[in-house]
């Protein structure tokens, strides 16, 4: 399971990037929903969001599963390719397949990368 450093983590499995504001999930989670077939991002440009507010839906063969905003900001780009290739998801959840970008959003309550692995490490008993 890959968690970079850099990034701050939500226990619902969003990875926030301070330095850019850049959100998507995380390793565990597309890990977790195994194949992942579809993405629809459910907010717009500009589109102001509060934390554990949905941002997206993401389904698998396995599951569906909404996708909750880990801060607060506006919200500053879309990654409208994802829904036409929502595969690159297993591949680079942390690169490609971000989701969206918060504008003036913070860390707030998020774990680092340490901690997040813990948290998935006692979910796997």
């Amino acid at each position: 399971m890959k968690t970079p450093s850099n990034l701050k983590y939500a226990q619902s499995d969003e990875w926030f990037d301070p330095a850019s504001g850049t959100v998507g999930i995380t390793d565990y989670a597309q890990n977790q929903l195994s194949d992942i077939v579809f993405v629809e991002i459910l907010v717009e440009e500009g589109e102001a969001v509060t934390v554990g507010k949905a941002i997206a839906s993401v389904e698998s063969v396995k599951a569906s599963s909404e996708i909750y905003a880990p801060s607060a900001g506006k919200v500053s780009a879309i990654n409208k390719g994802l829904s036409e290739k929502p595969e690159v998801l297993n591949s680079d959840p942390f690169g490609e397949g971000w989701m969206i970008k918060i504008e003036g959003g913070s860390a707030g309550d998020l774990m680092d990368s340490a901690a997040y692995e813990k948290h998935c490490e006692g979910r796997a008993h």
